[in-house]
């Protein structure tokens, strides 16, 4: 857990979206509302769609924090839009790189027991499955790299 919410190994990731439970249940969208921003300096908006698990884990640790364990949480993280592109290249296929529109991973911790959970989102068709096996071993590699024990189910 330490990994997750102190630690920067996750930041290159952004936050599609939280759910945490305490004794109350928190729901965060991560999606950036430009308008927020008014007519700051350009250099101030972000540019992405969604913050970066970077910017919101602070904020997920605060609600997390304290004397009791959370009854439970569920993060949807995903890979940059430049990450997407460099794993999806080994698919050698234009039509995969169209039509996957996010490379996800669920985080969720329910009864005592974390599990993730990989996925994908498609903004067209593609017969062409590969980039779901492509997804499944960077994510893999990803936790082995960081000492990040799992057991596949």
């Amino acid at each position: 857990m330490s990994k997750l919410l102190v630690s920067e190994v996750f930041d290159d990731f952004y936050m599609e979206s939280a759910k945490i439970t305490t004794a109350n249940t928190y729901t965060i969208d991560g999606t950036i509302h430009k308008e927020f921003f008014g007519n700051s300096d350009e250099s101030e908006i972000p540019q992405a769609l969604l913050s970066s698990w970077a910017d919101m884990k602070s904020v997920c640790y605060n609600i997390i924090k304290g004397k009791h364990t959370p009854l439970g949480f569920t993060f949807i993280l995903c890979a940059s839009d430049a990450k997407k592109e460099e794993l999806l290249v080994e698919a050698d296929s234009p039509e995969v790189l169209n039509a996957v529109s996010s490379l996800v991973f669920i985080i969720r911790f329910q009864d005592g027991a974390v599990t993730i959970t990989t996925g994908t989102a498609l903004s067209g068709f593609t017969l062409d499955k590969s980039y779901e096996k492509i997804w499944d071993e960077y994510v893999k590699a990803f936790l082995d790299s960081n000492g990040i024990s799992y057991e596949e189910g």
